[in-house]
């Protein structure tokens, strides 16, 4: 009875911090100077990697369970380059039986397939499951950290050292919000499909039923995945993603004190980026903003704009005002090559810079012949002596 009790009195805090949390978004909530219950926290904006809000995100903290991330990006990989298979059976080791914390409850007599283990894996947060998969894909979980440490230099993770697969404490087991952020762009971008994953909300295996420990998926219909984390030297961590609008928004928070706080962090956070930023298209792709003269060159003029859309976070604040201004290089002398940097796109706010974006050439310009290259190699002269 006083552990129903217990467990009710927990449901009810939980819901209340969620409450609070959803209170916010609905009333428009839009802090000056965003306070929130986690030691760290970054959010990032997935199309742009600008970042929008950041406390301590920097330090290095114990991800806990949000190890897991780099786990599943290395068994992804393993699937995609055929290394493993979806329906392949994996033999459950002694080590991947014994495995405490959040579980599947592999059992050595059974041999489950890939997808299940990678399931329990992201689903409940199975160490077993993912001590399992390791083995599988390196041969031993010690030769799978390797190559997580590995992938994590790849990425540019600088901050980040891992120690086992599972994210089990060790004060020698660290990361950044920062990193993290960076790690879950990298598997949503690299492995969209199988990032579906984490948006399952639960997960049956011999007859055990479990919850996806993410409670966001049951409260913000926006948000779809990623990991949790909890260990009694990590706190209680987060990292999630959320997309409205069309905008994805990728968060983290770590060291929260309760699984309510948790919540209720990152809700702020992401409610925050959602409310305060927006997307400002710069310019589209192939499209010109913008010509060029071209000196010595076969074309006097070279269209100039970007290959791919140009899109920049701003502060809502800041949008009406926003303007497009091509800032050249001068002089531009063939021959030039399509793709090539040739000014860059400011955008502007009356005469202050808000954001940058490099301008290329939309496209080649030779050389010209002796006599074109001599008549302009004299008018470029007589521009240097006169400023003309």
């Amino acid at each position: 009875m006083n552990r129903v009790r217990g467990l009710n009195m927990r449901r009810w805090v939980i819901g209340l911090g969620i409450w609070l949390g959803l209170a916010g978004w609905v009333w428009g909530e839009t802090p000056s100077e965003l306070q929130l219950p986690a030691r760290q926290w970054l959010l990032v904006d997935f199309t742009t990697g600008e970042v929008l809000a950041e406390h301590g995100a920097d330090e290095r903290a114990e991800p806990a369970s949000i190890t897991k991330v780099m786990s599943a990006y290395l068994v992804f990989s393993a699937l995609r380059d055929g290394r493993l298979k979806w329906n392949q059976t994996v033999p459950i080791s002694q080590k991947a039986w014994k495995m405490t914390g959040s579980r599947m409850f592999v059992e050595p007599r059974h041999s489950p397939t890939v997808e299940e283990l990678v399931k329990g894996m992201v689903i409940p947060s199975g160490n077993d499951a993912t001590v399992a998969l390791a083995e599988a894909v390196a041969g031993s979980e010690e030769a799978f950290v390797a190559q997580m440490n590995a992938k994590a230099k790849e990425f540019g993770l600088t901050a980040t050292r891992f120690v086992d697969s599972s994210g089990m404490p060790h004060p020698d087991h660290v990361t950044t919000a920062r990193d993290l952020a960076r790690l879950a762009i990298r598997l949503i971008r690299d492995f969209p499909e199988e990032y579906r994953l984490f948006r399952e909300k639960e997960f049956v295996y011999n007859k055990i039923r479990q919850a996806n420990r993410n409670r966001l998926l049951w409260l913000d219909p926006s948000v779809d995945g990623i990991k949790t984390g909890h260990t009694q030297s990590a706190g209680y961590c987060l990292l999630a993603s959320a997309e409205r609008n069309g905008r994805r928004l990728v968060g983290v928070t770590l060291g929260s004190s309760s699984e309510a706080d948790r919540v209720d962090a990152m809700l702020k956070l992401l409610n925050y980026g959602f409310q305060n930023f927006d997307h400002f298209k710069v310019a589209r792709a192939e499209q010109a903003v913008a010509e060029l003269r071209v000196w010595k060159g076969a074309s006097e003029r070279v269209a100039v704009g970007v290959l791919s859309d140009a899109v920049v976070t701003l502060p809502r604040t800041a949008l009406a005002n926003a303007a497009v201004r091509f800032v050249g290089v001068e002089p531009l002398v063939a021959p030039v090559r399509r793709g090539q940097e040739v000014g860059r796109l400011e955008v502007v706010a009356g005469e202050t810079v808000l954001r940058s974006v490099p301008a290329v050439a939309l496209a080649d310009v030779r050389e010209a012949g002796w006599w074109g290259r001599l008549v302009d190699g004299l008018r470029l002269r007589w521009r240097q002596l006169w400023g003309r």
